[in-house]
Formats: structure tokens, C-alpha cells, sequence
């Protein structure tokens, strides 16, 4: 699509894409590897794109890896709104992993809610164990945040170590739900009472559920775009909410 639009005298090509795929492969982590998100983002310059669009990627320097435009929209301006209607009270906020304490942080000075994070460690690939929780949960209400969920795996575990420290009500909210193998099912079956998440990737109708809350990117999404068009500025639409 990039090349039809090149090669048919497009004066600039904006790359829309709200979930960057290959985000975790942006380092060697082992021998004989590829960094596969280096590799996407010359094959999107390469095929003819003038700038980037994306949403909340899982690791930030992966910015560094584009010569070219890159905007980074952050779905916290979708969840803040979100949680702070609900009027939660009694909140921490918990990150799942180390990974995702920066967000998490984040989510915390905005909502002005207590922090902890889960130390967790992966013994093999798509597999993880919960060694501790750093911070105070004990009768509070638990919002876990990341950027993507995939098995379900460390979400999930995060929850119910959260829940036998005294946690009370536990939410939990992503950008990206991957949701492969039997994450809907582990969700189901964990202590989360609500699990929020963005359409950057479509959910497939079998794997809907009563838990499942999905929020909508559109709004934020068309509005980077009208902006970009404009030659206006993105950075403002997420003043204090980074």
C-alpha cells in the first residue's frame, strides 16, 4: 500500500498504525536473535512512508529506530478520563512488571493514587513467576496498567498475588490486547473484577466476555491525524498525562 501510494505521486505518506507489531524485539536478548522492530521500521521508510503514527509501544527507544517523523500516541488520555469517572476509592496503582512502572507511575500522579509494582521473573519465553510485590496494597483498590497483554500470563498472576496481600476490588486496563492461546479464559478465571482495553486491535467475537471492557482509540487517533494534516501539534493533546 505504501509503494501504490509512492509511486502514484503521493506528496506525503502518513503510516497509521496503532499497534506497532514486532515492539518486543527492539534488543538482542539472547544469542541469534533479530531486533525485528529495527528491521519493520526500515521496511516502512524503505516502502515509501514520510512519518509514523502509533500507539503507547512497548518499549519507547524503539522511536530511535525510525529516521523519519514518528508520533507516539499515549492511551492514558483514554483511561484517566476512564477511571477518574468511576471514582475509585482507596486506589494504588499497581504495575505488572518492572517493564511498565513508568506508565504506572504515571497513572499514579494523575489519579493521585498509592504505587506498587510486581517483581516477576520469566524462567522460559510467554512464561512468568511472581516473586514480590513492592508497596502497600492491603485493603486497597488495585488498577494494574500495561501497554499489551499477550497470554495473560503475568496480568493475571500479578492479580491474584495483589489479592492475597488484601487487595479489594482489582482492575486492570491495556492498550494492546493481544489476548492469544487462553488469555480471555485466564481473565475470566482470575480475580480482576473489569478489564479495559483499546481497540488498536480488533477483538475476535469468540473471545468476548462479561470482564472485557473495550475502549475506543478513534477519537484520539482522528484527531492526531486531522493534526498532522494541519501541521498542528500532537504533543499537546497529552499535556500531564505522559
Amino acid at each position: 500500500m505504501l509503494d501504490a501510494a509512492k509511486r502514484s505521486s503521493a506528496k506525503r505518506i502518513t503510516a497509521v498504525i496503532p499497534y506497532f507489531g514486532y515492539a518486543r524485539q527492539d534488543r538482542k536478548d539472547r544469542p541469534r536473535v533479530a531486533i525485528t522492530a529495527k528491521l519493520v521500521a526500515d521496511l516502512l521508510a524503505t516502502a515509501g512512508a514520510d512519518r509514523v503514527l502509533t500507539m503507547d509501544l512497548h518499549a519507547a527507544q524503539i522511536q530511535g529506530f525510525f529516521n523519519i517523523p514518528f508520533d507516539h500516541l499515549y492511551a492514558s488520555a483514554i483511561f484517566i478520563d476512564f477511571y477518574e469517572a468511576k471514582e475509585i476509592s482507596d486506589l494504588a496503582i499497581v504495575a505488572p512488571d518492572i517493564g511498565s512502572m513508568k506508565m504506572a507511575r504515571a497513572y499514579s500522579e494523575f489519579l493521585g493514587a498509592s504505587l506498587a509494582v510486581v517483581d516477576k521473573r520469566r524462567p522460559s519465553q510467554n512464561i512468568s513467576e511472581v516473586m514480590n510485590v513492592i508497596g502497600d496494597v492491603k485493603g486497597k483498590n488495585v488498577l494494574m496498567v500495561d501497554d499489551l497483554i499477550d497470554t495473560g500470563g503475568s496480568l493475571t498472576q500479578a492479580a491474584e498475588a495483589v489479592k492475597k496481600l488484601g487487595a479489594k476490588d482489582i482492575y486492570a486496563c491495556c492498550t494492546h490486547g493481544v489476548l492469544s492461546g487462553n488469555a480471555v479464559e485466564r481473565i475470566e478465571k482470575s480475580p480482576i473484577c473489569e478489564f479495559a482495553v483499546t481497540d488498536t486491535i480488533p477483538m475476535k467475537p469468540n473471545l468476548k466476555s462479561d470482564k472485557i471492557r473495550i475502549l475506543t482509540a478513534s477519537r484520539l487517533i482522528g484527531e492526531s491525524i486531522r493534526r498532522i494534516y494541519n501541521e498542528e501539534s500532537i504533543s499537546s493533546l497529552f499535556v500531564n498525562q505522559r
